[in-house]
């Protein structure tokens, strides 16, 4: 389940699709999220009674979720104080499959990991991967013996 506004408020809501996905965490991001636990727990003991317990690891001072609309703003501040070109929050979805394939990972495996239900949605990632084939093309010679 994800916040989604609605009438001035959040409301929970599940998300796309019938199958729940779990995540895989690259291992240098398991010490800040150990780190981002600590610090939320001592919110939640901060808040007392004001906390509202909804199972979130990332939420407000409270517990409550965050507004989906301030972490975009946050996202254009991070890009502009970083210099970076204007983008979507969804681009980085876009870059995270980029990066997978041209990092050689099957495509399979990165259809799993983003959530999309076929094949057909990959294609928009393998315009990307001339290193790939570029190094296809040099196993196929080594293979022939050139």
């Amino acid at each position: 389940m994800y916040p989604e506004p609605t009438g001035g408020g959040l409301v929970f809501r599940e998300p796309k699709g019938k199958n729940k996905r779990l995540a895989p965490i690259p291992l240098p991001l398991i010490p800040l999220l150990r780190a981002h636990r600590k610090d939320h727990l001592r919110e939640r003991l901060a808040a007392g009674e004001l906390w509202e317990e909804h199972d979130l690891v990332f939420c407000q001072e409270n517990g409550r979720p965050i507004d989906p609309r301030m972490d975009w703003q946050e996202f254009k501040d991070i890009l502009a104080t970083a210099s970076l070109r204007d983008a979507r929050v969804h681009d980085n979805r876009h870059t995270a499959g980029t990066l997978l394939i041209e990092s050689g990972v099957s495509p399979r495996v990165v259809m799993e990991i983003l959530g999309h239900s076929s094949m057909r949605m990959m294609t928009r990632y393998t315009h990307v991967a001339s290193v790939l084939a570029n190094d296809a093309a040099r196993r196929m010679g080594d293979a022939l013996g050139e």
